[in-house]
């Protein structure tokens, strides 16, 4: 039924018409911005596909920050493909297809990737109602976060991958 691909360049306007119909005006990311993320880390978005058509988005650069900051998401050559940490900007789908577990299907394979990159984690904000949500993946609330994006209070939230790394590593050596 689902199925995920990765974006390309030609994917700008879908991507775009997602977001829209997911963030608030001052929130979502414009046509102009996914333009240049896909054109600096087109390899760190994922779209949900369902029957054929575009349902579900989530993309995000590597960083080396534990936090994210609000140039980042004006400013895609702040990318480092070599960073430790994996960003999440947006997780998107489009509310008709909402509440068929599709968020929770891009989380997982995002998080997946960044395991298999050997990221040390993933992080991302979130507005107060969701921390539950992602604390369902693993991830630990930090507390509030520095970014007023789109003039909201977002909360830092972090998921380490290292310490799944060492036990992982420790029972191989047992």
């Amino acid at each position: 039924m689902f199925s995920l691909r990765a974006a390309t360049p030609e994917d700008v306007d879908v991507l775009t018409d997602i977001e829209a119909k997911s963030f608030p005006p001052a929130e979502k990311a414009t046509r102009e911005s996914f333009a240049a993320r896909l054109a600096v880390f087109p390899d760190c978005f994922l779209i949900l596909m369902k029957d054929g058509r575009p349902i579900g988005l989530v993309d995000g650069m590597v960083t080396n920050n534990r936090t994210i900051t609000d140039d980042m998401f004006e400013d895609a050559t702040l990318h480092n493909p070599n960073g430790r940490w994996q960003s999440i900007f947006g997780l998107a789908v489009l509310p008709e297809e909402r509440h068929q577990g599709c968020a929770s299907t891009l989380m997982r394979a995002f998080i997946e990737k960044a395991r298999q990159e050997g990221r040390d984690g993933v992080i991302l904000t979130c507005k107060e109602h969701l921390i539950h949500f992602y604390s369902g993946f693993g991830f630990v609330n930090c507390g509030v976060s520095k970014s007023v994006h789109g003039g909201a209070v977002w909360y830092d939230m972090e998921l380490d991958l290292r310490e799944e790394r060492r036990r992982r590593k420790a029972a191989e050596r047992d």
